[in-house]
């Protein structure tokens, strides 16, 4: 299994700016799109991804199932319904999006069902988004750690989660970070500035840098052409050891996304 190391994000982004964004990415190279049920967004990225005229097979489409469809019964209906608004007989990686304790169905009924799903074909990968350790053992045990793609985690210079990513290294399951610019946050971070003057670079592309660097796959979204072909060059940006040890200096546990009654309780 393999992840795409970058791709576009879509959250938040609907009608035509996601359209627009999608389309623009496409044009400029990108071939992961990552995109969930929630966003309300799937059809518009179908659409987009429709009117591109790239070959699905050189797509990485990935979407994340919604706690209402968390049950055996509703988990596979629900993606089917996702890969009509998509367009699509499949998507690459769909993910349980939240662990949700406590919403009624259990978690391993619920990774059966994803697992379920990929036997049927509706997805080639199957993975987990902001899962604790704790969490991450439990799907672990239902589906086994070889079928687990990612976790799907907020990262940013200012929440490193370096006990949670220890933890997924070891296992084998590859980290994407999403947030990686913490809604925007870092862009005005000194330290960050400093070492992106001296790159001759932007400091998006510093901080994504360094989560590439860490081996993490990358989401970052954006409604502006001219972003999202900068944010690309960060995979030819080579940080030093010194910039590495000033980013990991920035840690504060700045989380930007913790939704009550969704979130588990953090590493």
């Amino acid at each position: 299994m393999s992840i795409p190391s970058f791709g576009v994000g879509t959250f938040r982004l609907t009608g035509q700016t996601v359209i627009d964004s999608v389309s623009n990415a496409l044009e400029l190279g990108y071939r992961a799109i990552d995109t969930a049920q929630i966003y309300g967004n799937e059809a518009e990225v179908g659409q987009a991804v429709a009117q591109s005229g790239v070959k699905r097979a050189d797509l990485f489409l990935t979407t994340k199932i919604w706690t209402d469809n968390y049950a055996r019964d509703k988990l596979a209906p629900s993606l089917r319904g996702s890969l009509d608004k998509l367009r699509t007989d499949y998507v690459d990686l769909t993910l349980i999006h939240w662990p949700a304790p406590g919403n009624g169905v259990e978690l391993h009924e619920t990774m059966t069902a994803l697992a379920e799903a990929r036997a049927l074909g509706l997805t080639r990968q199957i993975g987990i988004s902001n899962f604790n350790i704790a969490l991450t053992k439990e799907a672990i045990a239902a589906v086994g750690k070889d079928q687990i793609a990612t976790n799907q985690i907020e990262l940013s210079p200012y929440l490193q989660n370096r006990k949670l990513t220890a933890f997924l290294k070891e296992q084998g399951i590859t980290v994407t970070s999403y947030m990686t610019l913490a809604y925007g946050k870092v862009l005005k971070d000194p330290v960050l500035a400093a070492i992106a003057a001296r790159h001759h670079a932007t400091v998006a592309q510093v901080a994504l840098a360094w989560a590439l660097q860490l081996g993490y796959a990358v989401i970052p979204s954006s409604t502006r052409r001219e972003n999202l072909a900068s944010n690309l060059l960060a995979r030819d940006l080579a940080l030093d050891a010194d910039d590495m040890a000033r980013i990991a200096a920035l840690e504060h546990n700045g989380r930007e996304v913790d939704p009550q009654g969704l979130a588990p309780e953090w590493d």
